[in-house]
């Protein structure tokens, strides 16, 4: 791959990584532990992620349980919980708490999926955006020690590696949308 390209192959590629964990965070009726990569507990005055204070597990199909490794640790975990965009209610008996996932509505499933093909199209937007940045550096060669021969061949490059990238973001927000939609 020419190296002016891999520049912006790896920002691409950071439009994806970025998608690819805005759509992990998106719960759709199992349990998935990544819901909760967001969430941040106050441990001892420092933000921190739930999964470095305790032990995330998923004991059934809708079941998140999560066992901190202090049990001073519950109330704070459950805080962060309720205040954040979650939804859920957590449940403490004081040496776990658990988080019960409802099975979604025909209605939210439609919801959800609405929402992941915003989050496909938006990153469709930062892709398209980076190959348009692309090229206008490359017509800023003109001139240069850089052919019109050479920047076409780069322009067709650019152009090759966001068509696959846009093909990769569709196929992402297919299997999610089927993942939520399939009851």
């Amino acid at each position: 791959m020419n190296e002016r390209i891999k520049h912006y192959d790896e920002k691409m590629t950071k439009a994806v990584d970025f998608l690819a964990e805005e759509l992990a965070s998106i719960r759709a009726g199992r349990a998935n532990p990544h819901v909760l990569d967001k969430i941040r507990v106050d441990y001892y005055g420092s933000p921190t992620p739930i999964q470095q204070i305790g032990n995330v597990s998923v004991p059934e199909a809708r079941i998140i349980q999560i066992a901190p490794w202090e049990k001073t640790m519950l109330k704070e975990i459950e805080k962060a919980i309720m205040t954040s965009d979650l939804g859920i209610n957590p449940t403490n008996d004081g040496s776990v708490i658990r988080l019960i996932f409802p099975e979604l509505t025909e209605e939210r499933r439609k919801q959800l999926s609405k929402d992941v093909k915003k989050k496909g199209e938006d990153a469709k937007v930062a892709v398209r955006n980076i190959r348009r940045d692309g090229n206008e550096a490359f017509k800023k060669l003109k001139g240069t020690e850089v052919s019109e021969d050479e920047i076409a061949d780069l322009e067709d490059e650019l152009q090759k590696l966001t068509d696959s990238v846009v093909k990769n973001i569709d196929s992402m927000v297919d299997a999610k949308t089927k993942e939520i939609m399939t009851v």
